[in-house]
């Protein structure tokens, strides 16, 4: 699946936008539809869509996110907020010579996706979310919340919150962690047969190297992944789970709801499905013109790589609702 793929007619440049520059893939022409990776990935997860919405009419586009691959990489934690990331979306909008877009956003990136359509609404026609669902605003601080929900394990947002920690791991072994972590969260794993870790483990020592990889991710897309992180590291990425709560306190004022059509979409083996249940259930409340929402047989957190048929009909059918709307 992976290895047949063309993408000779995408194109790469950087772009300014926010006091940066990130990194973008491109490719078609027509109204602009941006595309936001989530971690560890970078613009590349989304190679599966980019031919079949450019036929559809539309110029896609997905960047390097902040922190990523060919993208700048502020040092500052605080560079990493989502206010930050937002701002980078919404100034590529009219760098890329638009006024309006729909954003659709996979891991971290659908939360950016959901906060640019809630907090600009005029410059974002449309909003898609793979993985996460709408969440509103926390009515308490959040890290001090997890630290008391985890306590007494290990949960990967806290390991990732002391600096220079999970940068070790990771750039230790760049190439097996992330085969581990790409198989650890796809629809191939079981994750409620995993013995739970305490709060003083690391994320992979405990994890079995994969002897193959899934179909879905063939050894060049992983060889891709690899020389992205060689080159940029992981500090940026990590950093997106840093600012928790700085977030949160520049985001009181925020609207709390999302009304311009929008689209969910996420494996039924999504473990983010688990955490997430409570934001999945009044998501409908929250998101008033929720057009699309289902779920994929099999598949897990990877969306748009593990089952790309299926996310691009929705996408197809979703961008069909709102040019009849």
């Amino acid at each position: 699946m992976s290895t047949a793929l063309d993408m000779t007619e995408i194109t790469q440049r950087r772009v300014p936008t926010n006091g940066i520059s990130l990194n973008v893939a491109e490719q078609g022409e027509g109204p602009l539809i941006l595309l936001l990776h989530g971690f560890p990935e970078s613009w590349y997860s989304w190679r599966h869509q980019m031919a079949p919405l450019a036929a559809a009419g539309y110029h896609v586009v997905a960047p390097d996110m902040r922190g990523y691959g060919h993208s700048d990489k502020p040092h500052e934690i605080t560079a990493y907020t989502q206010i930050e990331v937002v701002n980078d979306i919404i100034g590529l909008i009219q760098a890329l010579g638009h006024q309006t877009a729909i954003v659709i956003g996979h891991d971290w990136g659908a939360p950016t996706a959901w906060a640019c359509a809630r907090d600009y609404p005029d410059q974002v026609s449309a909003v898609g979310a793979l993985s996460v669902p709408f969440t509103q605003r926390s009515p308490v601080e959040p890290m001090p919340m997890l630290r008391q929900i985890f306590k007494d394990q290990f949960f990967y947002q806290l390991y990732f919150f002391d600096e220079g920690v999970a940068e070790a791991e990771f750039e230790g072994d760049i190439d097996g962690c992330l085969k581990k972590f790409m198989v650890l969260a796809s629809g191939e794993t079981d994750l409620t047969q995993m013995t739970p870790k305490g709060p003083g483990d690391d994320m992979f020592s405990s994890v079995p190297l994969p002897e193959t990889l899934p179909a879905w991710l063939s050894q060049a897309d992983l060889q891709f992944y690899t020389a992205e992180f060689a080159r940029s590291g992981f500090r940026g990425p990590l950093n997106y789970y840093r600012n928790h709560d700085l977030t949160w306190a520049l985001t009181k004022d925020s609207p709390t709801k999302v009304f311009q059509p929008a689209m969910f979409i996420a494996g039924d083996q999504d473990g983010v499905l688990l955490m997430a249940a409570e934001a999945l259930k009044s998501m409908p409340e929250n998101v008033t013109d929720l057009r699309i929402n289902e779920r994929i047989p099999g598949a897990g957190h990877w969306t748009q790589q593990e089952a790309p048929t299926a996310v691009n009909e929705a996408i197809l059918r979703f961008l069909t609702s709102i040019a009849g709307s």
